[in-house]
């Protein structure tokens, strides 16, 4: 982690020591560093929002979309489990490692 130094006029200082007091923060740097945090996620849930904005008209959503949603995960699901089928028949007709067959 990097180091950086700020200078704070003798109220505020007074403020970020009452916040880390209050708040149980180990120190001024914990505090900082969890308000840079709060900031960040913040900004990126701003931008989140505005992408939703400019991705165009909402659309409502019906029962019968949520029906159709659940039978798509079913489907998948289903698939899902034949794959896993047909690899576990497929590995127990394989021979064991470092079994070899007898030659006749």
């Amino acid at each position: 982690m990097t180091m950086m130094n700020i200078s704070l006029p003798g109220e505020m200082k007074a403020f970020v020591d009452a916040q880390v007091a209050d708040r149980r923060y180990g120190n001024a740097s914990e505090y900082m560093l969890d308000l840079s945090r709060r900031d960040l996620a913040r900004e990126q849930f701003r931008a989140a929002i505005f992408a939703g904005l400019a991705s165009g008209p909402a659309v409502e959503w019906t029962p019968a979309h949520f029906d159709e949603l659940r039978a798509e995960i079913t489907d998948v699901e289903a698939v899902g489990a034949r794959t896993s089928k047909v690899r576990a028949q497929r590995k127990a007709r394989r021979p064991a490692k470092g079994v070899r067959k007898k030659a006749t």
